[in-house]
């Protein structure tokens, strides 16, 4: 293993039992060792989403059946520059950017912490166009947002494109690479604030979900419905805005595993789907985010002592991606 000298011990979030948010704190423990097939990051960056809570409480463990080890470190995605590389690991040298995930791995070391290892086939080069804090946020939510637009829904040049919950990690994103692949995008975002967020980001007509008659901004926008549409969150106002997919147009909503079905009409294509990350969707979400300008939002960042905090941020209203920042 090639390495630069780094210090022994870090500070990190962990738990020593699963449960709520009362098990988190923050401990000194020993910097892990890059083993011969993974490289260490000294983190930047780290993404909060809603599965942290999933994690916290053990249902990735059990899902897998697998043995948890304690004291475990939280944190399923993360950014920051290249310590040490293992003995195997051909595509990485100290020094380089990377972003990647250690996401529904059971034991596990996380990102909430100053360095972390992590599977070389589970890392990427940080696009060009963003920073290393930027990317820390990036790799779950990038990955969903591409599979549906590009796998499930298989959106073409030209095709009128419905984004629901378009202001969101998930959602801002999905209406930065539909631009990139030709769609023409009609945003429900969440307050004025997510309105104006998406049409910055690229959104050719964008309404408040909360306020705006949608269906009738809608029809004004695709008179003759939408080719496919994405739904990032659930509710009555998605399953409203459904009823102007045209016949035979298709619908994709995430999180197969942990969300129920939107309502659609009977005469549209509902497909869910969960967002695994594999290599050659990760490559192509590079290439699209360096076509142009790319912004991964972040609607909050926190120090590891603030992670209580984060985790509140993380189930209530919120621009883009929230962000830990272990170095803060």
């Amino acid at each position: 293993m090639s390495q630069i000298s780094q210090q022994k011990e870090m500070r990190a979030v962990a738990i020593d039992a699963f449960g709520g948010p009362e098990v988190i704190s923050v401990k000194t423990l020993p910097v892990p060792k890059a083993k011969p097939d993974q490289i260490l990051i000294s983190v930047e960056s780290a993404g909060v989403g809603v599965w942290d809570a999933f994690e916290r409480e053990g249902m990735f463990a059990k899902m897998f059946g697998a043995e948890p080890s304690f004291p475990m470190v939280l944190g399923s995605e993360g950014a920051g520059k290249v310590v040490a590389v293992g003995d195997n690991v051909k595509d990485f040298k100290i020094g380089d950017l990377a972003y990647g995930h250690i996401w529904m791995r059971v034991p596990k070391g996380g990102f909430y912490a100053q360095y972390a290892a992590i599977e070389a086939d589970a890392a990427f080069p940080i696009p060009s166009n963003i920073s290393p804090v930027q990317a820390g946020p990036l790799i779950i939510d990038g990955a969903t947002a591409l599979r549906g637009l590009d796998d499930t829904l298989g959106v073409k040049p030209g095709e009128k494109l419905l984004i629901f919950g378009a202001s969101g990690g998930l959602g801002h994103l999905a209406v930065q690479l539909a631009v990139r692949m030709g769609a023409h995008v009609f945003a429900i975002a969440s307050g004025e604030d997510g309105v104006q967020l998406v049409r910055r980001l690229g959104a050719e007509a964008a309404v408040d979900g909360r306020t705006a008659d949608v269906v009738s901004s809608e029809r004004e926008f695709a008179p003759n419905g939408f080719d496919a549409a994405l739904i990032t969150a659930a509710g009555d106002t998605a399953e409203k805005a459904l009823t102007c997919v045209r016949g035979g147009g298709r619908v994709a909503y995430p999180w197969i595993n942990q969300r129920p079905a939107p309502k659609a009409p009977s005469n549209v294509q509902l497909k869910g789907y969960n967002g695994n990350i594999d290599r050659a969707l990760i490559f192509k979400l590079n290439k699209l985010i360096e076509a142009g300008p790319f912004e991964v939002h972040l609607g909050g960042t926190f120090s590891l002592d603030q992670m209580a905090k984060a985790y509140q941020a993380a189930g209530s209203h919120k621009l883009g991606r929230l962000a830990v920042l272990p170095g803060k």
